[in-house]
């Protein structure tokens, strides 16, 4: 059977209120990616390009952000089939088959959409995605014959046979678009919480001669957030994902446990990662990386055979070169460190170059910002920043040129030049003990005083 064109319904209205939250449930992030992004993401993987998002009014001024997908507003939240009624009135699906998918389970994996979906293709009108957790509890049961699924108990309403089926309802299916329509629109919300339930279109389904299938999915996949422990359990799951892949990808985590990784992080091969090292997002790591651990990194991008740490952070705009060095207590923000470049204690290196072999001593600062603009530091090829160096920008110190050690650089030094600044240094013998009774009395005074 050829394959049929699938849109995907992602239901994004939940409220969210266990999240204790001005933020939408949805916009919740995990690895620094909302949770609605990674299910869209999953989508694409899947081959599923298109999407409607249906979403609570206080998301309407986010509408752009889901751009080219199209988004419903669900102004009154009236249950799952509701939410997808509204999609299907607002928008033109033609023949295509329709996936519904939460917006809240972010982990759900583009494998497992892909088997439910050829489940549907070899034929029947709907399937469904089911789960056995290990305490069913709650959920829904799907209660089958053979490959089919006759109905969708609720826990609640199940008999003592039922709740011991360990098949549980995780509430993803697809459908026949043209039959969904029209089984949507056939719901009855004749219930407690007067609500529409997409549960409900399988007995319809089933009443229509329509066969209705299942595939499984992993329990982990499935985890819906709802409360902040569930955000932090998803996390967990997730970075575990990510931990797996890096390391089959040719990273050695040396305590994975304590790694970090965000959603986009990308390594070379033959890298080396210490522990208490957190990735955020936009950072890319070449190959043969050394990172000494307790390190953090964001939105930078780190150059083959590239040192860093330990306790070094990279921020927005950080570039290290081939073999660059940034060592402990460092600091970086947009600014680039050239091949060979050495960055090594107690430094802070902002808005800046600092040039192919150049050496950065300790305690420098680039003194980037004067309250209201931040100015650019150039740093030649080959120069020395003598220890604790300010350099106040903008200003250049030139190829090979030479600071000298507590200098505070307020103009442009020459290549092959050599800047000192300090004053010179005054020994005043045999005064320090006078000094010292001195301060004493005065101290003594005071507290006579207070």
């Amino acid at each position: 059977m050829s394959q049929t064109q699938t849109i995907a319904i992602v239901l994004a209205a939940g409220m969210g209120t266990r999240m204790k939250s001005d933020t939408p449930k949805v916009m919740h992030r995990l690895a620094g990616l909302p949770l609605v992004d990674h299910a869209l993401a999953g989508l694409k993987v899947a081959g599923v390009d298109q999407a409607i998002v249906v979403m609570g009014p206080e998301m309407a001024d986010q509408a752009d952000r889901f751009a080219p997908h199209k988004t419903v507003v669900q102004t009154d939240r009236l249950g799952t089939g509701h939410a997808v009624r509204v999609a299907l009135e607002a928008s033109e699906t033609g023949e295509a088959d329709l996936l519904v998918v939460f917006g809240d389970t972010p982990l759900l994996t583009p494998d497992t959409i892909k088997a439910l979906l050829a489940c549907r293709q070899e034929g029947a009108a709907a399937a469904v995605l089911g789960f056995r957790p290990s305490e069913p509890g709650v959920y829904g049961r799907l209660i089958t014959e053979g490959e089919q699924v006759c109905r969708i108990v609720e826990a609640a309403d199940a008999s003592p046979d039922e709740l011991a089926v360990g098949l549980c309802n995780s509430g993803v299916l697809v459908a026949d678009g043209k039959k969904l329509k029209t089984w949507v629109q056939a719901l009855k919300n004749d219930n407690a919480k007067g609500e529409y339930y997409l549960t409900d279109v399988i007995a319809l389904a089933q009443a229509d001669d329509g066969a209705c299938v299942f595939a499984e999915g992993d329990v982990d996949e499935l985890i819906g957030i709802n409360t902040r422990a569930d955000l932090a359990m998803a996390e967990g799951i997730l970075q575990n994902r990510y931990r797996a892949a890096a390391m089959a990808g040719g990273v050695t985590l040396i305590d994975p446990a304590s790694t970090f990784l965000s959603h986009d992080t990308t390594f070379g091969t033959d890298i080396e990662i210490g522990p208490f090292t957190v990735f955020g997002p936009g950072v890319t790591v070449g190959n043969h990386v050394t990172i000494k651990g307790f390190c953090h990194f964001e939105n930078a991008t780190i150059g083959e055979r590239a040192t860093v740490g330990p306790y070094a952070r990279l921020r927005v705009g950080a570039a290290l070169e081939t073999d660059a060095h940034v060592g402990n207590f460092v600091e970086i923000k947009n600014a680039r460190i050239e091949e060979g470049a050495k960055v090594n204690h107690l430094t802070y290196i902002g808005d800046a170059r600092v040039g192919k072999a150049a050496n950065v001593g300790a305690g420098t600062i680039t003194a980037n910002y004067d309250g209201f603009n931040k100015s650019h530091t150039d740093i030649g090829a080959g120069a020395s920043i003598g220890s604790n160096t300010v350099l106040v920008a903008p200003v250049a110190v030139g190829d090979g040129a030479i600071t000298g050690a507590g200098s505070v650089v307020r103009k442009d030094v020459p290549d092959n030049a050599i800047a000192v600044t300090d004053a010179a240094q005054k020994n005043r013998e045999g005064t320090a003990d006078a000094y010292r009774a001195q301060r004493k009395a005065v101290k003594e005074s005071k507290s006579k005083d207070s």
